[in-house]
């Protein structure tokens, strides 16, 4: 067997979509973090949801949840039938995952918490969690029990930093982050550690230096995870299930039931470009 090369004008094509309305205002933060991060030959489109689905700067009650839900819904119908690859669902709740996936077709879907304890399952034995509020803690707890990480989860560890927090005070977010990934690695032994908040982007690099363990952030790691499902799929072929718990619901009843694709599926969209062509190894 020899391994080959071939070459697509196609890039690879992710959307990091932002479960809030609020007109984008945080979709900057996210595109610096694509382009920081993707590969040459993915491009990634950064969406939020219309203010049409509340105008939200943050989902952190379940309420809140609710409402967004069907807009995620829509979005990943929408993203599916313009034909990307992969999209991720950019909040640690992993909002609508599941229902998401439902009705992807052949397009991958993933979000920050199933993403981030992959790779950190994949860097350590145990892992701690620092997130926001203490509010958070029983549905992210869940949430990582459901992705079958129990064994491995040190614990979760809250520096009382609300989503509209963490951006404001750099300094006092580096310190709070700092004395709580502290506890976790020195008196809990976590061997690796998850930020679990979308908008900590940034933070993760300084908590490495400070505490020498691996220090993930959710965003990098959905957006890294959706696009590494591409390439697979691509690549080999692995296309999602719509088998048994994965069945999609018919097309007749969507039709016919209605509120799935009238309207605007996205508020706003900034689009980080490909740069170079996709090269995929192929064996032969």
């Amino acid at each position: 067997m020899t391994e080959q090369s071939t070459q697509s004008s196609e890039p690879i094509k992710v959307m990091y979509l932002s479960p809030v309305g609020n007109r984008g205002a945080d979709d900057g933060i996210f595109a610096d973090m694509a382009r920081a991060n993707k590969l040459p030959g993915t491009e990634v489109h950064i969406t939020s949801l219309p203010d049409v689905d509340g105008a939200f700067t943050h989902i952190e009650y379940r309420s809140y949840e609710g409402i967004v839900t069907r807009g995620i819904i829509r979005a990943a119908r929408a993203a599916a039938r313009e034909g990307f690859d992969a999209l991720a669902i950019g909040c640690f709740y992993d909002t609508a995952l599941w229902d998401a996936r439902e009705i992807s077709g052949d397009m991958i879907v993933t979000a920050p918490c199933v993403a981030s304890c992959e790779i950190a399952a994949s860097l350590s034995n145990r892992f701690g969690i620092i997130v926001g509020r203490r509010k958070w803690v029983h549905q992210m707890q869940t949430t990582v029990h459901e992705h079958g990480h129990r064994d491995r989860l040190a614990g979760f560890y809250h520096v009382e930093l609300g989503v509209n927090d963490f951006q404001r005070d750099h300094a006092e977010t580096n310190r709070r982050l700092t004395e709580a990934g502290r506890k976790a690695v020195e008196e809990d032994y976590a061997e690796a550690l998850i930020l679990g908040c979308t908008l900590e982007v940034g933070f993760y690099k300084e908590l490495e230096k400070e505490l020498g363990v691996p220090v993930i952030d959710p965003s990098i790691a959905a957006l890294k995870r959706a696009e590494y499902a591409a390439i697979l799929k691509r690549q080999c072929g692995w296309k999602p299930s719509r088998k048994w718990s994965c069945e999609a619901p018919p097309e007749e009843e969507i039709a016919r039931f209605g509120g799935f694709d009238e309207g605007e599926a996205f508020g706003n969209r900034v689009v980080v470009p490909a740069t170079a062509a996709v090269r995929l190894g192929a064996a032969a």
